[in-house]
């Protein structure tokens, strides 16, 4: 769940020239394999969407209006009203770009295989985290490029699955990008770049937010069955969503490991649920703070919430031996600097999308996959100390037999009971 307003800043096309050409460039040579699918830029890329709520509907038309000669063409999702809202929504746009024919609008389980067996070559997955795994899997067997919503996993069996399935998308020169716009942000893109070339010095600390009132709540309706009602209501159960330390929050720790340039050794913290604790919130908690240390010894203080009525906070600051840094705007101490967005706007919600495109249409496609199954797991592993109570290594977060994943057999509309909520010293470090 983005939060466009807290979580982007406008910049100008005149500074994105100049402030990430190396990095696209650098993300473009970094990629590996045999030639691309396609490589003139005049290509037509077609795309299928899986998952047709609010926010992959958002994820399509920012792909759509990303590049020239992309359309999407193909629909998947599990309830027949959001194919219809989707169907509604892209019927009144330019028919270059929205084309969708009833036979490409698929309902069911089954639709994320059907919109990936399509004459597509690009598929954005927008359906709730915990089928990302499998869908990853299936799409990378059919050598489709994809576009995953982050996070990419909710548990480490499919964190494992990622990374799994990251060295075939290398073998078949396959692109993937994760949703964290943040990498594809010129302000971040800047300061990050000068944090790495010493403005700040050794990287010490850091402090990690995401506060915010309260999320979204579906009334359940009579006829629901409790998968239904689970699904309808994602954000507040752990196989669906990781928690919201997971879910949303994952961007700040994605953060934090692009700019230490490592991942956590180890995570302490603490969490719980004092707002939300009426049935209808699932068995989720409500805030956590957690404390990571990294190899080189720096400290990362995260922390997250969502309670209505209390401060609201989406940053990145860090501190170095020479000075500190507000990761997406502002360097201060000996080498100070302060980002200037300018006049023009770039959305990097739509960055994201241009930048595997032109990747695409090179022959060079970006592979985002294990950094961002990197910065899935430093999530969870938060979410494993604090509902443990216990240090969580990164070894052990990576090698844990936890498996939320769901099942073929699971996959119906009928009884799914809640688990219990975690409870500290008594939930097992599986």
């Amino acid at each position: 769940m983005d939060n466009k307003a807290n979580s982007t800043q406008p910049v100008t096309r005149r500074e994105f020239i100049t402030t990430s050409a190396a990095v696209s460039a650098a993300m473009i040579a970094a990629s590996c394999g045999t030639p691309a699918v396609r490589a003139a830029s005049s290509d037509q890329i077609r795309v299928g969407l899986v998952g047709c709520g609010g926010r992959g509907r958002g994820a399509a038309a920012d792909c759509v209006n990303s590049s020239k000669n992309v359309t999407l063409v193909a629909l998947g999702d599990v309830f027949p009203d959001q194919i219809a809202a989707a169907k509604e929504e892209f019927g009144k746009r330019p028919k270059d770009k929205y084309n969708i024919a009833d036979d490409h609008c698929f309902v069911g389980w089954d639709a994320y295989k059907k919109v990936i067996d399509s004459d597509i070559d690009y598929v954005i997955l927008a359906t709730p985290p915990g089928f990302r795994p499998m869908m990853i899997e299936y799409a990378v067997q059919k050598g489709k490029h994809i576009f995953a919503e982050k996070p990419i996993a909710v548990c480490p069996t499919g964190v494992r699955m990622i990374l799994k399935a990251e060295e075939q998308m290398k073998a078949r020169n396959l692109g993937f990008v994760i949703g964290t716009q943040r990498r594809h942000q010129p302000g971040y893109l800047e300061v990050i770049k000068r944090i790495h070339d010493g403005a700040i010095g050794d990287v010490v600390a850091g402090q990690v937010y995401w506060t915010q009132g309260g999320a979204w709540v579906k009334e359940r309706k009579p006829e629901w069955s409790d998968m239904e009602w689970q699904l309808r209501n994602w954000m507040y159960f752990v196989w669906l969503a990781g928690d919201h330390i997971v879910e949303q929050h994952m961007h700040q720790h994605d953060v934090a490991n692009w700019v230490i340039g490592s991942t956590p050794k180890f995570a302490i913290g603490v969490g719980g649920r004092q707002s939300r604790v009426a049935p209808e919130y699932g068995h989720i908690y409500d805030h956590f703070a957690i404390d990571y240390e990294y190899p080189n010894g720096a400290r990362v203080l995260s922390v997250c919430r969502q309670v209505d009525g209390t401060y609201g906070r989406v940053q990145e600051h860090f501190q170095g031996t020479k000075g500190r840094a507000l990761a997406a705007a502002q360097i201060f101490g000996e080498k100070p600097y302060k980002f200037d967005p300018g006049d023009e706007e770039i959305n990097p919600y739509e960055q994201e999308h241009k930048d595997l495109v032109d990747s695409i249409r090179a022959g060079k496609p970006i592979n985002e996959a294990k950094r961002g199954a990197e910065s899935t797991l430093t999530a969870i592993m938060g979410r494993l100390a604090a509902y443990t109570g216990k240090l969580v290594t990164w070894q052990a977060a990576l090698n844990s037999k936890l498996d939320l994943t769901p099942k073929p057999e699971e996959l119906v509309f009928g009884p799914r009971p809640v688990p219990p909520v975690a409870i500290p010293g008594k939930e097992p470090l599986i």
